[in-house]
């Protein structure tokens, strides 16, 4: 008779029974009928041989009678070890076993019972059937444990920031929904490629990817097997192309066969398309990201100026980082230029982060600097640059400080409106102009501006808050934190600059706009 795995049969079995007659007459039934065969004539070996045989048996008959310890007992510990938790276990015994017994096994784990003399015809319709459950259970369990694999490894590929992560996160996620080594190969947007194997997987030869690959044919999801032809190696290979012209998403197991022939095989090369597919469906969307970033990059650096004044009076040095966790376009920005009445810098942020919050920034960065050029002073532009906000864009808000370094007289001025206040040092000490009025866009009058002396070498710095702010503390002990740092740093902008970023990192939350100028000497003649 032929039995399948899916129908209870061919299995290896586990025969425990003291008496060597009755071992062979159970042993002898069951090889004729198909099944493999391991014997122990006590407690204490058959539970040796479950410890440490390399294939856990598929069943265990187990006489109820032992030397060393009752057949229940037996069974109880087999179905106390993970290992063995699993593994039907069929009573057998010389005698009819009295209701309370058959209770007790059954208790304790017990899955049939057969009475001596047991008729071959019996013992391997008990075993298919118990064999049947059993596996069908197994199947089940283990179909579900690899959905909620599969659940998790999906997770983690779309929680991926980049693609090396992405790679390991698909390698660590295929091992564990296949329950086997696995190997991943996909290339970034960048065009790296990128290779992780998870934990020491047999990788196929590159040959064999490149099958795969050439296989796929447009966009979707491809499976094969594969034999290296170095080694003579087996391998489930997959690859996934979200669209025509993508280099593919590769994905590979080791497997038993080369063919999937039976359900579990079926089952392996289904689940391995799906975790590359969703590889390469999260790598797809990293890759829209770093367009979409950098398209928005590109557009928000035509926003800001090309290039800073250069002049004696104010040495400028800027620095503008996007937030990493956007694709959209921010509303930070900076802006220098010469007026008639010395250097001008500013340094705003407008609320949000999108298309419409950028292109209010590039309106009131040309209205400031048409202003500044028609020789307003600072608290006078923060009042037009809000009239011209409440006009283009009613409802939005923003926050700037304007400072004038005058050519003619050691002067500064600053006209906050709401942004985080400048920090000035000199020498050793640091001091934070802290005079504002309110943020623009409310309609609000703006308080004449602050005039503070200054002396050559003075240092002035005007961040966004992107630099400082913290979601775990509160501004002023970042604005701190900053001033400890900066007191610390190099008296060159270029140089100071460097220093803030290297302490102060970012946490890619938000834009960074940072401007550094060291105040010069005062212009002769004016």
């Amino acid at each position: 008779m032929t039995h399948s795995a899916s129908d209870g049969g061919p299995a290896l079995v586990l025969v425990v029974d003291d008496n060597p007659i009755t071992r062979y007459v159970l042993g002898t039934t069951l090889r004729r009928a198909g099944h493999e065969t391991l014997e122990a004539e006590d407690g204490t070996q058959a539970l040796e041989v479950l410890r440490h045989t390399p294939r856990v048996p598929d069943a265990a008959i187990i006489d109820v009678q032992l030397p060393d310890m009752t057949g229940f007992e037996v069974c109880e510990r087999v179905k106390a070890s993970p290992r063995t938790a699993w593994v039907p276990v069929l009573h057998i015994s010389a005698t009819a076993v009295s209701v309370h017994d058959r209770t007790q096994g059954l208790n304790r784990g017990a899955d049939a019972y057969l009475t001596e003399p047991v008729a071959p015809d019996e013992l391997i319709a008990t075993l298919s059937a118990t064999l049947r459950y059993t596996r069908a259970r197994r199947r089940a369990e283990t179909l579900a444990e690899r959905l909620h694999q599969l659940h998790r490894t999906t997770l983690s590929l779309y929680s991926a920031p980049d693609a090396p992560h992405l790679a390991e996160a698909a390698a660590v996620g295929a091992a564990a929904v296949l329950d086997r080594p696995a190997v991943v190969r996909l290339t970034a947007p960048d065009g790296t490629v990128h290779t992780r194997r998870h934990p020491d997987a047999p990788a196929p030869d590159g040959s064999g990817l490149d099958t795969v690959a050439a296989a796929l044919k447009g966009s979707g999801v491809h499976v094969m097997p594969y034999v290296s032809p170095g080694d003579g190696g087996r391998h489930l290979l997959a690859a996934a192309r979200t669209k025509s012209g993508r280099p593919p998403t590769c994905i590979s197991v080791p497997v038993a066969q080369p063919h999937a022939t039976t359900d579990g095989e079926e089952q392996d090369a289904e689940l391995l398309a799906q975790v590359t597919h969703t590889t390469a469906l999260a790598l797809e969307t990293l890759r829209t990201y770093s367009e979409e970033h950098n398209l928005a990059l590109t557009l928000q650096r035509s926003f800001l100026p090309e290039k800073l004044p250069d002049t004696p009076r104010a040495r400028l040095a800027v620095r503008y980082l996007p937030a990493s966790e956007h694709a959209e376009i921010g509303g930070d920005f900076y802006e220098a230029l010469t007026t008639p009445s010395g250097v001008m810098v500013a340094v705003g942020d407008v609320a949000g982060h999108s298309l419409e919050a950028a292109m209010v920034m590039g309106q009131i960065r040309h209205g400031l600097r048409a202003y500044a050029l028609e020789g307003h002073p600072p608290h006078v532009i923060l009042e037009r640059l809000d009239m011209l906000l409440r006009t283009v864009a009613r409802g939005a808000t923003l926050t700037l400080c304007i400072m004038l370094v005058e050519d003619g007289a050691p002067v500064l001025h600053v006209a906050n409106a709401g942004h985080l206040p400048p920090l000035l040092l000199r020498d050793a000490d640091e001091t934070y102009l802290r005079d504002h009025g309110p943020l623009l866009g409310l309609g609000l009058k703006q308080p004449p501006a602050t005039r503070v002396a200054v002396t050559e070498g003075d240092l002035l710095m005007m961040i966004t808050d992107g630099l400082v702010e913290r979601r775990d503390e509160d501004i002023d002990t970042s604005l701190s934190r900053l001033s400890a740092i900066a007191v610390k740093g190099p008296r060159a902008p270029e140089d100071m600059c460097e220093h803030l970023l290297r302490n102060l990192p970012p946490d890619g939350r938000d834009d960074i706009a940072l401007m550094v100028v060291s105040v010069g000497p005062t212009a002769p003649g004016r």
